[in-house]
């Protein structure tokens, strides 16, 4: 079914063509008739499958001409707010409605000033928007539609009391539309209380990774990892690559080292300034960067068309986050590849990832890579504890072989095993041996 069968403004669907889109996702089949029918609605769908216009293009269909601030969609970071801002006003193009982001780390001025001029919608992250409520710059009493996206990743930053908060200075009378990946079961007490027997629209398993994504695991000693890193760039053809570290000091490390090889690097974070990240994010975009090493405050916050890579070079500590930072490649029905650095103090988060997406992931070894024995990091000094160490482990290394279609370097390995075997390897199953001392 073409987008113009979908009953949208004539202005809107020149807006879509203007932005290339060309035929209307599962997500965005289900969704705009929801949405243009005015109920509440629950969608969940994986990560890259046009959420953000399944909400967009109806929501500025119903609007219509330029007016009061009607519709109101939160963000849990300003990388989203910016991002799904644009996404508005691109689609808008052809009509009159204004939009504005409004998100910290940045001076008041300018969006003070896009305020006074007057919006219909406004994007926002929620303490910003606090802010302007506080000194009567933004009212929400003429909203009629309210927005929650990423809303999982929203509650898990703490954001629940201000959400409440925001929620509660809305009218009643409206609409409200929650859109995420995810849908945990905690979300249904913001539910409950925000909503109005709402439509809920699933589009595959709401834990499940996009299957235009083939992901691996690399089993290597902790001291391996960059050495590990390194030598899978050498060896996969890509067009860019994003690296996720758990930490900004560990994110600026591997930037450094990545930089000492010669590659072209850029760096997110939540240290970095606005401008940083502005110039890291659009560097990125035109290929002027051909890696960026991120935090997981872009996981939910980078859209960029041609990621073939995710690298997660730090296990991710919540598997729900797993499914976001893959989500980055493999976007709009493309297709990508995802990698992930396994050291044994992950063994049990990787355990939880792989109960939590329902999959077996596989685990594939560097042809020619110097394999050390499989240590883990070593233990903390007393007091300086590290968040999401856990378990243990020792291998020895093995393999041999080719490598796939795809992308993925490697010894004998299948895409779809649970392990797999080379000329002097076996399955590569993580054991359980000491830290070391």
């Amino acid at each position: 079914m073409p987008f113009k069968a979908l009953n949208l403004s004539a202005p809107v669907l020149r807006g879509i063509q203007a932005a290339g889109y060309v035929d209307p996702t599962p997500i965005q089949l289900r969704a705009i008739p929801v949405v243009l029918s005015g109920r509440d609605l629950i969608g969940s769908a994986q990560t890259g499958t046009g959420k953000t216009a399944a909400f967009a293009l109806p929501i500025l269909s119903k609007l219509g001409a330029h007016g009061k601030v009607r519709v109101l969609v939160l963000e849990p970071t300003r990388e989203l707010a910016a991002q799904v801002e644009t996404a508005f006003r691109d689609f808008a193009r052809f009509t009159e409605i204004r939009t504005v982001a409004v998100f910290g780390g940045v001076g008041y001025g300018s969006q003070r000033s896009e305020l006074k001029r007057g919006v219909d919608v406004i994007v926002a992250t929620p303490g910003r928007l606090m802010d302007y409520m506080k000194d009567g710059a933004i009212n929400l009493r003429d909203i009629q539609i309210l927005v929650l996206d990423e809303v999982d990743r929203m509650l898990d930053m703490g954001f629940l009391p201000v959400v409440k908060d925001i929620i509660g200075r809305c009218p009643r009378e409206r609409q409200t539309l929650f859109f995420s990946a995810t849908v945990p079961p905690e979300i249904q007490a913001v539910a409950s209380f925000a909503l109005r027997n709402p439509e809920r629209i699933e589009i595959g398993m709401n834990r499940s990774v996009t299957t235009s994504v083939s992901h691996a695991l690399y089993p290597v000693a902790w001291s391996q990892k960059f050495e590990l890193l390194a030598a899978l760039l050498a060896k996969i053809d890509y067009d860019s690559v994003l690296v996720f570290s758990r930490t900004k000091h560990g994110a600026d490390k591997i930037a450094r080292r990545l930089k000492s090889e010669n590659h072209s690097v850029a760096v997110l974070h939540a240290n970095r300034s606005q401008n940083q990240r502005i110039e890291a994010l659009a560097g990125f975009k035109s290929g002027k960067y051909e890696i960026m090493v991120a935090t997981d405050i872009a996981a939910r916050g980078i859209d960029v068309a041609g990621i073939s890579h995710v690298i997660n070079y730090d296990v991710p500590e919540n598997p729900e986050d797993y499914v976001h930072r893959i989500g980055r490649t493999g976007r709009a029905q493309a297709v990508g590849d995802a990698f992930t650095l396994v050291s044994p103090e992950n063994r049990n988060d990787i355990r939880d990832i792989q109960r939590f997406i329902g999959q077996t992931i596989p685990e594939l070894k560097l042809e020619g890579f110097p394999y050390a024995p499989l240590t883990a990091r070593p233990e903390p000094a007393p007091g300086q504890g590290q968040r999401g160490q856990r378990g243990g482990g020792q291998r020895q290394g093995g393999g041999g072989g080719g490598r796939t279609q795809g992308g993925y370097p490697q010894g004998g390995q299948s895409r779809q095993g649970g392990g797999g075997s080379g000329s002097g390897g076996g399955r590569g199953r993580f054991g359980e041996g000491r830290r070391p001392r």
